[in-house]
């Protein structure tokens, strides 16, 4: 584990970020190694099914997964403060709260799973398929959050490497389950589902033993969280959650003008948002890597540090942000070709990776600030910053650019609101309050 109050800052955050890179794309991998052996396996129908109770669970888990967040600001700052009493404590806080709300969302889940399908105006032949799927994935909701916290966790106290071991288990675990549950044993979309779960639960217990053997003499036990602990988690997992259910809604309003171009330019649309996504990973990465050594110096109050962080990190992200759009400008179509054949849709997908990739260094640079307010503690503050991004600028800019501009308005649109979003994230950067924030007595 890295102490980040004192060292090459620079270095350290290089080597911190590589494994939650590498981290990040194995997770990607995992749903996508399932999706692939049930379309194979199970036909369109059940690759459909599959895709709907994925889109379900994203959205509910959103909250819970933004609300896990939160653990990174509260450890790396208790880390700087270098306090164990309180790290016992607010760990003790975090596991109660976060296993109540995982054993809430699977009850409600399970109870309610076909009443969140027809919301989405789910197909009557996929229905069945895609509420067995939902079911068994709301039922093993602890084993996702499970593995999640402790790497969270491991990550605030500077450890990036064993999270990185965790999610390499569950992929060999995804590899080898999926077919044979899927194909083998005939199970289907709930073979598909059994495996996804079963690849996480093997990642948790895992994470456990891995706990356990390093460190023996450090027993932990439950302890009733004092009002002071709660409120603390609370103030900055409820904004954090929220956060993530705000970035899903804008998606998802973006998704809806796409689809009124057709469904021509809906494929090529869903095949740059999955190179898209791939692309962001580094971004998301540093920032990760940014509210760990920032918070840690926060606690340590070591202001200096924390601007040296923020420096570092604009260098990094811009720099690898300019290298991958730069790849992405010139081999946009080929990519696109990986995902569809029909020109039409390559075309549109071309056209929106090509006037997009010029806005992805001003969207690191919203990743660095908002990461260091983030480590702060002003989750308020960073919700605004996203409300800002996403229903002020990006969602009216994607429409009005739509209007003049037609289907290239939308990359446009989103890539001026990149571009703004950086301005409005530096300005509370630079002279909001977030330094003033106090999150422990």
């Amino acid at each position: 584990m890295q102490n980040f109050t004192e060292g090459p800052i620079a270095r350290q955050l290089g080597t911190f970020a590589l494994p939650i890179v590498v981290t990040s794309l194995l997770q990607v991998s995992i749903q996508l190694i399932n999706g692939l052996w049930v379309g194979n396996l199970s036909g369109s129908e059940a690759f459909g099914a599959v895709t709907v109770g994925t889109i379900v669970m994203m959205v509910v888990l959103a909250f819970v997964l933004g609300v896990n967040q939160a653990t990174l600001t509260v450890f790396a700052q208790l880390r700087g403060r270098n306090d164990p009493g309180a790290l016992r404590a607010y760990l003790s806080a975090f596991v109660i709260i976060l296993g109540l709300l995982a054993l809430t969302i699977s009850a409600l889940g399970y109870l309610f799973a076909e009443a969140l399908l027809r919301l989405l105006n789910t197909p009557a032949e996929i229905m069945d398929d895609a509420r067995v799927y939902l079911r068994i994935n709301f039922a093993g909701t602890l084993l996702v959050l499970g593995y999640n916290f402790v790497s969270t966790v491991l990550r605030a106290f500077g450890d990036s490497r064993t999270p990185l071991y965790f999610v390499v288990l569950a992929t060999v675990l995804i590899t080898l389950l999926s077919p044979l549950f899927i194909g083998g044993f005939g199970w289907g979309v709930a073979g598909a589902a059994l495996a996804i779960v079963a690849a996480q639960g093997g990642a948790f217990l895992y994470s456990l033993v891995h706990l356990a053997r390093k460190y023996p003499g450090h027993g932990f036990r439950l302890q009733l969280p004092k009002w002071e602990e709660v409120r603390t988690i609370l103030r900055l997992g409820i904004p954090s959650g929220a956060q993530m259910v705000v970035i899903q809604a804008g998606i998802t309003v973006i998704l809806s003008l796409v689809n009124s171009f057709g469904a021509d330019a809906v494929a090529g649309f869903g095949a740059a948002q999955r190179l898209d996504s791939l692309i962001l990973l580094p971004a998301v990465a540093v920032g990760t890597a940014i509210t760990a050594m920032a918070g840690q110096n926060i606690g340590a109050q070591q202001w200096a540090r924390v601007v040296q962080v923020t420096r570092a990190g604009v260098i990094y992200n811009t720099a690898i942000m300019l290298f991958l759009a730069s790849l992405l400008f010139i081999w946009a179509e080929p990519l696109i070709r990986l995902f569809i054949q029909d020109p039409a849709s390559v075309d549109f997908g071309t056209r929106y990776l090509r006037t997009i990739a010029f806005f992805y260094p001003f969207l690191g640079l919203n990743f660095v600030f908002n990461s260091v307010v983030r480590g702060a503690g002003a989750m308020f503050q960073v919700l605004a910053l996203n409300i800002i991004s996403l229903w002020i600028l990006r969602v009216p800019l994607a429409y009005a650019a739509t209007a003049l501009y037609g289907g290239t308005g939308v990359a446009l649109g989103i890539g001026l609101s990149f571009m703004l979003s950086a301005g409005f994230s530096y300005g509370y950067y630079r002279w909001g309050g977030w330094r003033s924030r106090t999150l422990f007595r």
